[in-house]
């Protein structure tokens, strides 16, 4: 895989839409799979949700975006409770079907909108990965649509101004560069893999045990969520 600069330049509408899908294709069948049990376990990534509750925010934010209800405070923590509130006497096959809709309708919803939700895509994968770490199934942060993610990421940092990073990623051809690339300021330095860039970028534990190195910033800085993602 390459990541050149200019390939996150120029938004490609269909890309966040592509995320979704890929996304769904591989992660419903996986839910569907699991017991209610599952659905209780407290996740590492969102403290304080279990994973039914980050299923019922995905969806509640999905369908806000197929539905364009966005009105004063969405996508807020008080508005984030009051979409898991909301589903609380669902089941949680219908959590999984709403999800299921939403991934699938959300992301002409995504292209239509000119760039301001594409981070509703890197998000909604992102709380996959959230859910797939404490179920302790493979490719959490990663799998099939990490190209597509870490294309998302460079541009959202770019356009976000945040601190430039150069990411020396395992397994990519060549390096990928996050955030202001102006040069104005030094870029940090970033050399492991890309599951564990994904987990400091959206402020997720990292595994014990993950060998990175970081240089000319604090782990806290990159944070581009700054608490829970959309």
């Amino acid at each position: 895989m390459t990541y050149a600069d200019t390939a996150h330049d120029v938004r490609d509408p269909e890309l966040p839409g592509r995320l979704l899908t890929l996304e769904r294709d591989a992660f419903i069948p996986l839910l569907r799979s699991r017991s209610d049990d599952d659905f209780a376990l407290a996740t590492a990534g969102c403290p304080g949700w279990t994973v039914r509750d980050v299923l019922a925010h995905c969806s509640a934010v999905l369908t806000r975006v197929v539905e364009r209800r966005f009105e004063k405070g969405v996508f807020s923590p008080e508005s984030n409770d009051r979409d898991i509130a909301e589903r609380a006497d669902w089941t949680n096959a219908q959590v999984v079907d709403e999800l299921e809709r939403g991934m699938t309708e959300a992301g002409p919803a995504i292209a239509r909108a000119g760039g301001v939700l594409d981070a509703v895509a890197l998000g909604e994968w992102v709380h996959a990965g959230d859910v797939r770490d404490v179920l302790g199934e493979p490719g959490a942060y990663g799998g099939e649509g990490l190209p597509d993610a870490l294309t998302l990421l460079a541009r959202i940092t770019r356009e976000k101004g945040h601190l430039p990073l150069h990411a020396d990623v395992d397994d990519l051809d060549d390096p990928l560069r996050l955030g202001d690339v102006s040069g104005d300021r030094p870029p940090a330095r970033y050399i492991g893999d890309a599951a564990t860039l994904v987990r400091l970028y959206s402020g997720r534990p990292v595994r014990e045990g993950a060998g990175y190195e970081l240089a000319g910033a604090e782990v806290g800085e990159l944070n581009i969520f700054g608490g829970l993602v959309a």
